[in-house]
């Protein structure tokens, strides 16, 4: 079984990418995959790789069975996304959820599904299986398989996902009526009541929804972290902690969420916690960090699912711009550089010994205004829409994304990308294109009216990011001419915790979203008050369109209702939305079973099936 869902956005901030979710339309089988044509055993992926090679070849865009005889060979493969840092074992927190940090943790953690290539979301079950046993509320039945545990020898059970719950739970809160946990998501409580229900050391629970919930599949297709360590840090057994949760005893709660959110999961680069605080109920377990250098998994020795075809995965960061010659070299073996016409060109001259994975990324680049007090833009249309007259997009696109894509176009929607099936209906009916062209004279006018001439506008993004100076030096050409005096306000650590974008030190800021396959994840992100909302962006009738998308099963309902959302946001101007990334990685062709993803999980979505050729 596979599930077609809309697709979401991730959020890619410096050369790669922040794993935020927000939601666009139907991305059908993205690039033209039917299911059933394709070249890659029967399976056509979103991106294409000539002369991949495979072990077993998929039969679909999820990850192939690999039979009884598939073992771990005594090896090492490395692999860069960039030179951003590991960051936590949590990666749960709005300050750990980013692409970075999430390819490396989605090694440790099992989970009742995945992402294929194209956005299909697959149920896992070799983790286990999930049924609907009631309709009127929506009650689905979860079982773990019996020989799921954590690397420590735990049993993965119940109290996991009680433990799940109760971290992603908005009424879970303290004193100051905050919510307890420090989770970058709260709609599995906001959706959920009462939590799982079932034996706290059990493999069986149910989850009844309150009201019809969109992405109901995809609750528990993220990690569940350990429960039995969180209870040991916070002095509880395991029991208690589940009967506190369960019986809402805040105080009790609150000391396991002083760990889940401060405890030693955080860490200083390089200072990996102690091994029985961070067991695995994946393929790999962490194994050791070299500050600003790399970070190695090896196999979980004591996994209870198909092993790890490659003793050691070495997540290495590096610049993006020595890259292609580290794969030459043979000091890395995979890499996702951001594409620009220079590593293109890199690529294409590797003929033979290397694979180039290419195509357009469910991911795309946009302009985000900052609606707090302290921002010039909080209280004034005006000089938004001054702003967005005077971006050169158009020129954006032609200088920076076409040479490497010939086809690449403006994107004029946040909800649904422009190689999407339902694209062009959704724009022609929620934008009038107002801001296709620059327009000088009426931003220019405007400035002036407000008395606004040489107002600072700081555009803030995660340095260093070639592609980002230029888009930044494209918009100040422009829009200094009309009026505004543009800064470059890019900082290394513009999206760390206490950088600028959490302090609200900017005016706009520049970054992406990377897409899975979600329908709702948009609503954490520009609804009031919800954890991705940095830009503390508020109207009611968006918040009220996305509760109504959430609780939608019918795909015409929910394209109706994006497209009203997609004329609010336009008319409100949240934000400017520029262009869908092109994709291009590189891979040594002597390994086996790479396979490129267009979905946020990255080129490492299947690592744990990589092999180096015998």
């Amino acid at each position: 079984m596979k599930l077609k869902r809309l697709s979401s956005a991730v959020a890619l901030l410096a050369s790669g990418a922040l794993v935020m979710t927000a939601c666009a339309p139907d991305a059908g089988n993205g690039n033209g995959d039917d299911g059933n044509g394709g070249e890659n055993g029967g399976v056509e992926d979103p991106i294409t790789a000539e002369g991949q090679q495979y072990t077993v070849e998929p039969t679909d865009t999820g990850k192939a069975d690999l039979g009884d005889d598939w073992e771990t060979l005594d090896d090492e493969i490395s692999v860069s996304l960039g030179d951003t840092e590991f960051t936590s074992y949590n990666g749960l927190t709005p300050e750990t959820y980013n692409v970075y940090n999430s390819t490396v943790t989605n090694h440790l953690f099992g989970s009742f599904g995945y992402w294929g290539t194209d956005n299909v979301f697959y149920p896992d079950e070799e983790w286990g299986t999930y049924e609907v046993v009631g309709e009127d509320p929506l009650t689905v039945e979860y079982t773990i398989n019996d020989e799921v545990q954590w690397s420590d020898g735990t049993p993965v059970t119940v109290a996991d996902y009680v433990l799940q719950w109760a971290s992603q739970n908005p009424e879970f809160t303290g004193d100051d009526d905050s919510p307890l946990f420090n989770a970058v998501s709260h709609t599995y409580g906001e959706f959920v009541p009462e939590g799982p229900q079932g034996e706290w050391d059990g493999k069986t629970f149910t989850i009844e929804f309150g009201e019809p919930y969109a992405d109901w599949e995809l609750f528990l297709g993220t990690e569940a972290l350990p429960a039995h360590v969180v209870a040991e840090e916070a002095g509880l057994e395991l029991d208690e902690l589940v009967t506190a949760i369960r019986d809402e005893d805040m105080d009790t709660v609150e000391q396991a969420a002083e760990f889940w959110n401060d405890g030693d999961w955080f860490t200083n680069p390089g200072d990996l916690p102690d091994e029985e605080l961070i067991p695995s109920s994946g393929p790999y377990v962490l194994d050791n960090w070299q500050a600003g250098e790399s970070i190695t998994l090896s196999a979980n020795q004591d996994y209870w699912g198909t092993p790890a075809g490659t003793e050691r995965l070495v997540f290495r960061f590096v610049d993006d711009g020595a890259h292609v010659q580290a794969l030459e070299n043979g000091d890395l073996n995979v890499i996702r550089p951001q594409a620009t016409v220079d590593t293109r060109g890199q690529l294409e001259r590797l003929e033979g010994q290397f694979v180039m994975h290419e195509g357009e990324a469910a991911t795309w680049e946009h302009l985000d205004f900052n609606f707090a007090d302290s921002s010039v833009f909080s209280d004034s249309p005006e000089l938004r829409e001054a702003f967005a007259m005077c971006v050169p997009r158009q020129q954006i696109v032609d200088n920076l994304i076409a040479p490497i894509n010939p086809d690449a176009t403006v994107l004029n929607a946040r909800e649904v990308l422009t190689f999407e099936d339902h694209y062009e209906e959704i724009v022609s009916e929620s934008y009038d294109g107002r801001y296709d062209e620059v327009d000088l004279e009426s931003a220019r006018e405007i400035i002036e009216n407000e008395g606004a001439e040489g107002t600072e506008i700081r555009i803030g993004y995660q340095a260093p990011n070639p592609r980002r100076t230029d888009t930044v030096a494209e918009i100040k050409a422009s829009c200094d001419e009309a009026g505004f005096e543009i800064i470059d306000d890019g900082a290394d650590d513009f999206f760390a915790p206490g950088g600028a974008q959490e302090t609200g030190d900017f005016e706009i800021a520049l970054f992406a979203w990377a897409g899975s396959g979600q329908v709702v994840s948009g609503r954490n992100i520009y609804s009031t008050d919800l954890p991705q909302n940095y830009g503390e962006y508020s109207n009611e009738t968006v918040d009220d369109l996305w509760n109504q998308v959430a609780a939608s099963e019918d795909e015409a309902e929910q394209h109706e209702l994006v497209t009203q959302i997609e004329q609010e946001l336009w008319n409100d101007l949240h934000g400017i939305p520029l262009y869908v990334h092109p994709q291009l990685s590189g891979s040594d062709a002597t390994i086996y079973n790479v396979r490129d993803t267009a979905s946020q999980d990255q080129i490492t979505w299947n690592a744990e099936q990589w092999q180096r050729a015998e």
